[in-house]
């Protein structure tokens, strides 16, 4: 073959290849642009069946717990029906005959829009922020606390000295304080990491501010929120790396200070010996008369309750029936199944918020990590002193059942204490994908 033939069966080929590469090119581009845009798969077909493409989704990762969401709304949802339930015949007596029949569903409705809002700021701020201003917000606390037993300042009801009128709310202290020592002791062992073996440079400064908050406390007097205060306070030693020793010790001390503030006064005396036999004559239209119909209530549910709404206790034979005993209520409307759910609900939550502060601490967070599993420690106790008390298996206590019972300051502060705990999962979770909290 000569020369120019070659040229020209050369040039020829390259127009070929040219030609075929750029169909083979257009071609894959196409199907590549079109797998891509139909899921990266093609249709299969086997046995006679047909099996369509599936769409393949990028993992996502929630921005925050949203079990822990649906389980406080749950619990929030179920506690403003049993609540409207409870007071709904509260205007017939004397005492409330000025109330509409929905005062308290509407009252309990504003406090918790009011909780709502400030849970959504309370989630905005990061930890760091807290951190910093847990000290000023233990001093805020203290001054509120001396604040509300100032005549003409504090309210009193029932002979007892507790709440701040603020219009649309009364504001209990102890609920703030409740939140505040959380905070500080959480910002304290933090502080005193390195001398948390010392007992007089680790704890004893702790259980002196814990004394001075259970003082104010004892003179409203509220021995219910000081014993919660406590047991978070000792729970966050605890958990903070405390000695087993010390932390026994001070547990012996409180349980003797709290055995001898029983012995000293007459009335806790009377109460305390009331619950261990609410029938006796003498308690049964005594102190024992909470407890006893109480009892009552529950016992009429039995298994599956008298339906919603077709309680006789509440009306007006149990005090109280939408605050401390509204679980007796929701014993007697909704028997077992009912006081159990409740129980599982809170059971699920005071795990799930522990597992949250074991998760910051493994990342390092120490002062996130206690600040979750305190709010379980307070969700918890007082979830468990609650039902206690509404199955006569403690003495009685002016403790509500958190998330539930009619109570605007309460509310407040166990929504934001939960939203703190959310936000200190979403920032968990931003660590583990590579961010920073």
């Amino acid at each position: 073959m000569n020369a120019a033939s070659q040229s020209q069966s050369a040039s020829f080929s390259g127009r070929i290849g040219t030609l075929f590469g750029g169909l083979f090119r257009g071609m894959c581009g196409g199907l590549s642009g079109k797998l891509s845009h139909t899921a990266d798969a093609l249709p299969v077909r086997l046995g006679g069946t047909s099996f369509s493409r599936v769409t393949s989704a990028p993992a996502r990762v929630a921005g925050f717990d949203q079990g822990l969401l649906w389980v406080t709304v749950a619990l929030l949802a179920f506690g403003l029906v049993m609540v409207y339930s409870a007071s709904i015949a509260m205007p017939d007596n004397p005492r409330f005959m000025n109330y509409t029949h929905t005062h308290f569903l509407v009252r309990h409705i504003i406090s918790m829009l009011i909780a709502f809002v400030a849970a959504l700021v309370a989630f905005q701020i990061p930890l760091t922020t807290w951190e910093k201003v847990a000290p000023w917000l233990f001093v805020a606390c203290l001054f509120l606390l001396i604040a509300v037993l100032v005549p003409y300042i504090g309210k009193g009801v029932n002979g007892a000295r507790r709440w701040i009128s603020l219009g649309v709310m009364n504001f209990q202290p102890s609920e703030l304080a409740k939140f505040a020592v959380l905070l500080y002791a959480a910002d304290y062992m933090v502080r005193k990491m390195d001398v948390k073996e010392r007992f007089f440079r680790a704890v004893l400064p702790m259980s002196v501010a814990v004394a001075v908050v259970g003082s104010l406390l004892l003179a409203e007097p509220d021995m219910g929120a000081f014993m919660v205060i406590a047991v978070i306070a000792m729970g966050i030693l605890f958990l903070g790396g405390v000695n087993a020793r010390m932390f026994f010790l001070i547990s012996a001390v409180l349980v003797g200070a709290f055995v001898l503030m029983i012995a000293l006064s007459d009335w806790r005396r009377e109460r305390t010996f009331a619950y261990l036999d609410p029938w006796s004559e003498k308690h049964a239209l005594g102190k024992g008369y909470q407890l006893s119909h109480s009892l009552i209530a529950i016992g009429r549910g039995e298994v599956f309750g008298v339906g919603l709404g077709g309680s006789v206790e509440k009306l007006h034979w149990l005090p109280e029936a939408h605050t401390d005993f509204l679980l007796a209520v929701i014993g007697e409307e909704f028997g077992l199944v009912g006081v159990l759910t409740v129980l599982l609900l809170f059971l699920w939550l005071t795990r799930r918020l522990i597992h949250i502060g074991r998760q910051a601490i493994a990342l390092d967070r120490v002062f996130a990590g206690l600040v979750a599993q305190g709010v379980g420690i307070w969700m918890g106790f007082q979830a468990f002193i609650n039902m206690g008390v509404n199955l006569g298996a403690l003495p009685t206590k002016g403790l509500t059942l958190p998330l539930m019972s009619y109570g605007g300051s309460a509310i407040l502060m166990n929504l934001v204490a939960l939203a703190v705990v959310l936000r200190i999962d979403f920032e968990n979770r931003q660590l583990m994908r590579g961010g920073r909290a």
